[in-house]
């Protein structure tokens, strides 16, 4: 029996090019790049804020590829950002319960999204999108602890082939002032699809099941779709209590 061929390697090459804009941002896009243009022939001193601005807007709906590691004993993180908490914390109502998360406490870990971070977010793992909860609210600094309770938020329930659920929660910030859902209930998603942004600064909150051990540290910067968050029956790393 002839041994299968093995995959070339080499003798092709992959380049840096500029992230694409999310169809969610070109419309702001073009509004900044408008103004800077009637800027030129109006008030031409603010030309160059203007054009400033256009290109800080296009950098922050940028949407960058991304490779997801794959496996069902993964989750991955949701946002880029910072790794600001790591603590087991009540779980929201809104997605407590037995058909939910449960009743008993997770850990929580909570991603800071700065306005320079990508605002993509991503579904930590593959399956079926059961709930998607949107909840009105202030606009208190997302770094804040209270602001998982008192923000504008988006919960979302998904759940994969062999029935497990992960909650995450989208979190409005003190500039950003709009959660804009990609997905509905009912929706089946790839492990690191893109399922919504929120616009202008904020945070994204994972709870993980008690099965599965934290692979991230306070401190920590993370990538959407990319950076392993937990994996069942691993290691906890140094210096995380759970």
């Amino acid at each position: 029996m002839p041994l299968p061929e093995k995959p070339p390697i080499g003798g092709a090459s992959v380049t840096w090019r500029f992230p694409d804009v999310h169809p969610e941002g070109r419309k702001y896009v073009l509004i900044a790049g408008a103004a800077a243009f009637l800027s030129f022939f109006i008030w031409d001193f603010v030309t160059w804020p203007l054009i400033g601005l256009t290109i800080w807007v296009a950098a922050f709906f940028r949407d960058p590829v991304r490779v997801t590691p794959q496996g069902d004993d993964l989750i991955t993180a949701p946002a880029d950002g910072l790794i600001t908490m790591i603590e087991r914390m009540a779980v929201p109502p809104e997605l407590a319960g037995e058909n939910c998360l449960g009743a008993a406490p997770l850990v929580r870990v909570s991603i800071f999204m700065s306005v320079f971070d990508v605002h993509i977010n991503r579904t930590p793992i593959p399956g079926t999108i059961r709930q998607v909860i949107y909840i009105s609210g202030k606009f208190l600094n997302a770094d804040l602890d209270k602001a998982s309770e008192e923000n504008e938020r988006q919960h979302i329930l998904v759940e994969n082939r062999d029935g497990r659920k992960i909650g995450f929660t989208q979190i409005a910030g003190l500039v950003a002032r709009r959660i804009v859902g990609f997905v509905k209930p009912g929706d089946m998603v790839a492990s690191g699809q893109r399922i919504g942004l929120i616009r202008f600064g904020s945070r994204v909150d994972v709870y993980l099941p008690d099965d599965f051990a934290c692979q991230v540290v306070l401190g920590q910067r993370s990538v959407a779709g990319e950076t392993i968050i937990g994996r069942a029956h691993a290691t906890t790393p140094l210096g995380i209590t759970q």
